[in-house]
């Protein structure tokens, strides 16, 4: 006899087959349907009852590479805690082609947590596997989940070349052959025999060497270097269910995994339960997945799920804006995983560049939050959309404290803050046009530990949206019986606003927590509120709080 949860599973899988049959209100409708039958059971399996999850990517691209992040992690973990997050999300732990400077996403040894002597150093940009293990441990023991990074597209930075039959496509149009198969040369082979041949990992952990017929494509023949061309393998095929830019969007850089390849699967199935029994990780994150056959992941995670007997936390990185692409993914992934709302970040960006002319009651257009939110990670800015970023598309620092509300204090999705906007960042770098810039990004971590707070005690209970107005947005969440406490929050990204808002609570004070305006506001009668904010910012009314004994100290 399933459990309740298995029961959830299953019923998330069969919505995942009605969004792949493209009728989404009918899965949304049914799910609804299914949670408010199920609901005793589904609360039953939560603990505590009432749980507002918050995580953070604990890291952004340009953090220092002098080892010590792993340090600094187990140091604040405490402070994490006690400020609201619940998990994290580490970046790639294992060494890259860049040694102690790669980010982790030039993957040369999954295995490798900065232990071996390999690619010219032993510890990673972030420290060794000793201090990576006990940062993990100390996070655990402040009740903070942890989120592994996951990077399976491709390896770069091989020990050997090898040479085999390849052809040749247009990388634009990767439908378009350039020539017939012909015999190529390539950095294809790894035995991870350490730097200068010595020092390595060698078979340590995995006895695994890998060779040209373990991936299906690279971009590189040293044989021919000024011929440009994605090199399919003679005897492979690109990868289906994959992004369908440049025709096939299988290929993005290294030596692509063939996933198809049994003992490709194989190890990175036995990978995940390495990091799963050594480190203790407690769910993944996956990187490009919009490059990986959409059909491995559900494999992946159905045969981690056996080897733990428990759930898994999963999230994915599906970078586009377009809502239809996002659903088909999470349809064919049949509920197994959640994805980051690129479209609702994207919304954040335009918004904030727009300086007051957006119109605020379309910021949810599109979004996964507004349209699958159980299956919706919001964010306001990551590694990737950061400035001088591949994917640069930047969220002004004056409304970011307005994207925080909405993700934060809402009852949809689950929420995740940038490390660079939380801690603040400082770094220098070429941009495109081969100029360098320096960047220096605000950090938002009072406004933030704030939001975060609200989050923790007041943002629950049923959601009165009050989303009609171009410039000041507004939304009442009205408790429990658990958090009886009600919250407003209204902003705008144009002028002053007001806005007549229900909290449910009659002839109560509510004091703004993030301090933009002093003095209390009174409900009436009836519980309702004339709640203001100030032009291009946010505020969060609660009532005074048994947590607050001095409710005017939120307004210092």
């Amino acid at each position: 006899m399933s459990t309740p949860f298995q029961q959830l599973k299953e019923n998330f899988r069969a919505i995942g087959k009605a969004l792949q049959a493209d009728v989404l209100k009918t899965a949304e409708l049914a799910l609804q349907d299914w949670v408010k039958t199920n609901a005793p059971a589904i609360a039953a399996k939560k603990a505590p009852a009432e749980f507002n999850g918050t995580m953070m990517q604990w890291f952004h691209w340009y953090i220092e590479p002098d080892g010590t992040h792993w340090q600094k992690l187990k140091e604040d973990a405490p402070m994490l805690a006690n400020a609201g997050f619940t998990a994290l999300w580490l970046p790639p732990a294992y060494k890259g082609i860049g040694g102690s400077y790669d980010v982790g996403y030039g993957i040369y040894d999954l295995f490798d947590l900065g232990e071996f002597d390999q690619r010219g150093t032993i510890r990673t940009k972030y420290g060794t596997k000793d201090e990576y293990v006990a940062a993990v441990q100390t996070c655990r023991q402040n009740g903070i989940q942890i989120y592994a990074d996951v990077v399976f597209n491709h390896k770069m930075a091989a020990d050997f070349e090898e040479e085999f039959d390849a052809i040749p496509y247009d990388p634009h149009n990767r439908n378009q052959p350039l020539g017939g198969a012909r015999q190529i040369r390539a950095w294809t082979g790894f035995d991870f025999r350490g730097t200068n041949g010595s020092g390595g990992r060698g078979d340590q952990y995995s006895s695994m060497k890998w060779h040209w017929y373990h991936f299906d494509s690279v971009d590189y023949n040293s044989a021919d270097p000024n011929f440009k061309a994605v090199w399919k393998m003679a005897d492979k095929s690109f990868e289906t269910k994959v992004d369908l830019e440049r025709g096939n969007y299988d290929y993005l850089m290294g030596s692509d995994l063939d996933m198809n390849h049994p003992e490709v699967k194989g190890e990175l199935k036995y990978w995940g339960e390495w990091m799963l029994d050594e480190i203790g990780a407690d769910g993944f994150r996956l990187d490009a997945i919009k490059h990986i056959n959409g059909d491995f992941f559900n494999e992946w995670l159905d045969h981690l799920e056996a080897h733990t007997g428990r759930d898994l936390f999963c999230v994915g990185e599906y970078w586009t804006y377009d809502f239809g692409t996002l659903s088909w993914y999470i349809g064919n992934a049949g509920g197994r995983l959640n994805l980051f709302d690129a479209p609702l970040h994207h919304n954040f960006h335009k918004a904030s560049k727009a300086g007051g002319n957006y119109d605020m009651r379309r910021i949810f257009d599109g979004s996964l939050m507004k349209e699958l939110p159980l299956f919706a990670v919001t964010l306001v800015e990551n590694h990737d959309t950061q400035p001088l970023q591949a994917l640069e598309s930047i969220v002004e620092s004056w409304f970011k404290p307005l994207a925080y509300a909405i993700i934060l204090l809402r009852e949809q999705g689950y929420p995740c803050v940038f490390y660079a906007d939380y801690y603040g960042a400082h770094y220098r770098d070429k941009a495109p046009d081969g100029n360098e810039y320096e960047i220096w990004m605000d950090s938002h971590q009072w406004i933030i530990d704030r939001l975060l707070f609200a989050r923790s005690n007041f943002a629950y209970g049923p959601q009165y949206d009050y989303i009609d107005h171009f410039n000041t947005i507004g939304w009442t969440r009205l408790g429990t019986e658990h958090h009886p406490h009600a919250m407003a929050v209204i902003l705008s990204d144009g002028p002053a606003g007001t806005k007549w808002m229900e909290v449910g609570k009659p002839n109560r004070p509510f004091y703004d927590i993030t301090g933009h305006i002093k003095g209390p506001i009174h409900t009436n009668e009836y519980g309702w509120a004339e709640f203001r904010c100030n032009g291009g910012s946010v505020s969060v009314w609660v009532e005074q709080n048994p947590l607050l004994s001095q409710p005017e100290n939120m307004n210092g």
